[in-house]
């Protein structure tokens, strides 16, 4: 079948005249962005391409709730931020109620109103994206939601010591004794200093940021997010102090 007829298969199904369908048709591959390719088959098709079609197939019975399964889990890395992208924009417009299921934790964060992160088949913390990454309600998520450092720390009346700073803790945190401190790599800062308290491991330049990976006096490794700018300012074996910016963390028990 052409576009246009995969888009009409459903409508056709449900006994819809033939003038409903392809008006139907005609509106659901506009507003996917593929009018002018309606007449093509799919193996003229890229996978992109494709994929809209089907999604454009689902929408023109215009269900109640849309489930997609990691619809973009076949895509090269371009086109899937790109379709990720017009997605989330139609689901926008249409305002179709979507459960989207995902392995990919940026496209969950970037598409989703709420995210669920699931662990053996149990809920751990249903949250919109942002309260999700910045206040997770479980050690598996804060790991799961992003890099996240494991630091040592002493935790005392609702704060952290860590890295010779203080940082809030999260409701669900260990209250009090030896501890493990869950703090993401935005979270910890880094200045050059010849008596500092880690050394540099390594740094990357990843487009849009950078990131520098130090050990700490007490062994530990620690991930900084960094400028992309300041990147070649860090090189190996370079002497740094490592303080936290005191973003609020979770605490878990050692």
């Amino acid at each position: 079948m052409t576009a246009r007829q995969n888009v009409e298969f459903g409508l056709e199904l449900r006994k819809q005249s033939s003038a409903t369908r392809r008006k139907r048709a005609a509106d659901m591959l506009d507003l996917v962005g593929l009018v002018q390719h309606a007449d093509k088959y799919a193996h003229q098709l890229s996978g992109g391409q494709q994929q809209r079609v089907a999604l454009a197939r689902a929408l023109a019975i215009e269900p109640q709730v849309l489930l997609l399964d990691e619809p973009l889990s076949a895509l090269d890395a371009k086109v899937r931020v790109q379709l990720r992208d017009e997605i989330r924009r139609i689901q926008l417009e249409v305002g179709t109620t979507t459960l989207f299921v995902t392995h990919d934790q940026e496209e969950a964060l970037a598409i989703a109103d709420r995210v669920g992160v699931m662990s053996v088949g149990r809920l751990e913390q249903l949250a919109p994206p942002a309260e999700l990454y910045s206040r997770p309600a479980t050690p598996f998520v804060a790991d799961f939601v992003g890099l996240t450092n494991r630091l040592r720390c002493t935790v005392q009346e609702g704060a952290a010591s860590v890295l010779g700073g203080t940082v809030p803790l999260l409701t669900g945190s260990a209250t009090s004794g030896a501890a493990v401190a869950l703090v993401r790599p935005e979270g910890v800062r880094i200045t050059k200093a010849a008596d500092g308290n880690a050394t540099v491991v390594s740094s990357s330049f990843l487009g849009a940021q950078g990131r520098v990976i130090a050990r700490t006096d007490a062994g530990e490794s620690v991930h900084v997010q960094v400028a992309n700018t300041d990147v070649t300012d860090y090189a190996p074996g370079d002497t740094v102090r490592l303080s936290p910016r005191g973003d609020a963390a979770l605490a878990v028990a050692e």
